[in-house]
């Protein structure tokens, strides 16, 4: 394949087009399914991804409709530099008033707990009075959980359709996770 040759994938409900440069240069690839490996369809990097509708292992990012030409187009404001997205997959979302994730003071789904259907940009703000969140359940939707407040820090993606939304400790959220400090919260829409 050159530079400028296209490969599409077809086999699922969302496209993602990617490159292998930064500003839309290089390689250029679309997918309408998940790559659990960009490395065997022939690229050394991607720094660029043109998302339309969108865990594998490492560091994770919701990447929603939008441009991504450089790295720091994802990784923003999480604090975390990371330049290469090797792997991706789509999120299956929940209607706008659907989604709904139940947090527990404990693990194994166990202790006080407290539902929550809306976004949350501190979830002490909103009266949870711990900055840990030992075991959530994921009743409806997708949704990212972040480890600091104004959705920063590690995303943590919560789904319904993963692990039948139980997550009974924090390492069966995030396989990088150091703590289980989850501090902001936000459904995935698009």
């Amino acid at each position: 394949m050159t530079t400028q040759q296209m490969q599409t994938e077809q086999t699922g409900p969302f496209k993602m087009t990617v490159w292998e440069e930064e500003n839309f240069q290089g390689k250029r690839c679309e997918f309408t399914d998940e790559c659990g490996n960009i490395m065997e369809r022939g690229f050394c990097k991607i720094l660029r991804l043109d998302e339309r509708g969108g865990e594998f292992q490492g560091q994770q990012f919701i990447l929603e409709k939008g441009d991504y030409p450089r790295h720091e187009a994802w990784s923003g404001n999480s604090g975390y530099r990371t330049e290469h997205l090797l792997s991706f997959r789509p999120i299956k979302c929940a209607k706008h008033g659907d989604s709904k994730v139940t947090l527990h003071e404990c693990e194994d789904l166990a202790g006080r707990t407290f539902e929550i259907c809306d976004d949350y940009p501190s979830l002490q703000a909103m009266g949870w009075c711990s900055k840990e969140v030992p075991s959530m359940k994921v009743n409806n939707g997708a949704w990212v959980a972040y480890q600091f407040p104004g959705y920063r820090g590690y995303q943590y993606i919560l789904e319904r359709d993963r692990h039948e939304g139980e997550y009974r400790n924090y390492t069966e959220y995030s396989t990088q996770a150091h703590s289980n400090q989850v501090q902001s919260i936000r459904r995935v829409q698009h």
